[in-house]
């Protein structure tokens, strides 16, 4: 399966950083081209490879890492996103009356399968490392699909964390909704039972 982190930002890097760190291949990609990605490369010892933004789009699953604002000029890029799993890691910092976020994404970017996850921790915390006092921090995740559901808790937990699957985003995304929704900005940990 290919993977692409699309936007190098704080949750962008962060993401790629995990790929790295436990050796699955991944791409990253921004609009400012792969160029400008020589200095996070270098620090992820080349584990992370830098593309142009239309090699990136070409990737099964797409984490989209970039600010929610601007997600009509990225749908705007000519991507094809019909079948593609798009891992919606957005927030959109403001009051969208009672819409979701993952709703917005999707109808921007038809045929996608959005999935909603790794948006729930601040940046710092997300680029840690998700082992934490024997147990692992727990990465929510949410779709109206429950196979893509499952396919990114399963990427969740290669690369380290816990993931616990919310149901659809009308239910489970509502609850990572960053306005209001209470799992949002919550570091939980899993313990291990070993470890308990």
């Amino acid at each position: 399966m290919a993977y692409a982190i699309i936007g190098s930002g704080h949750i962008g890097s962060a993401i790629a950083g995990h790929f790295a760190r436990v050796g699955i291949e991944a791409v990253i990609a921004n609009t400012r081209g792969p160029q400008s990605l020589a200095e996070l490369v270098a620090a992820l010892d080349g584990k992370v490879k830098a593309v142009a933004l239309q090699e990136a789009l070409q990737a099964e699953v797409i984490f989209l890492a970039i600010p929610f604002p601007a997600l009509q000029d990225f749908a705007s890029s000519g991507g094809n996103f019909t079948g593609k799993l798009v891992i919606d890691t957005t927030n959109a910092h403001v009051d969208l009356g009672g819409r979701l976020s993952s709703d917005l994404v999707a109808k921007a970017l038809p045929g996608a399968i959005v999935v909603k996850a790794f948006n729930q921790l601040s940046a710092s915390i997300l680029a840690s490392d998700p082992s934490v006092n024997g147990g692992r921090r727990v990465m929510f995740v949410s779709s109206n699909d429950e196979a893509a559901s499952a396919k990114v808790a399963e990427v969740a937990s290669k690369l380290g964390f816990a993931p616990i699957q919310l149901g659809r985003l009308d239910g489970g995304g509502r609850l990572l909704q960053f306005v209001g929704g209470p799992l949002v900005l919550h570091n939980l940990i899993e313990l291990l039972r070993d470890a308990a």
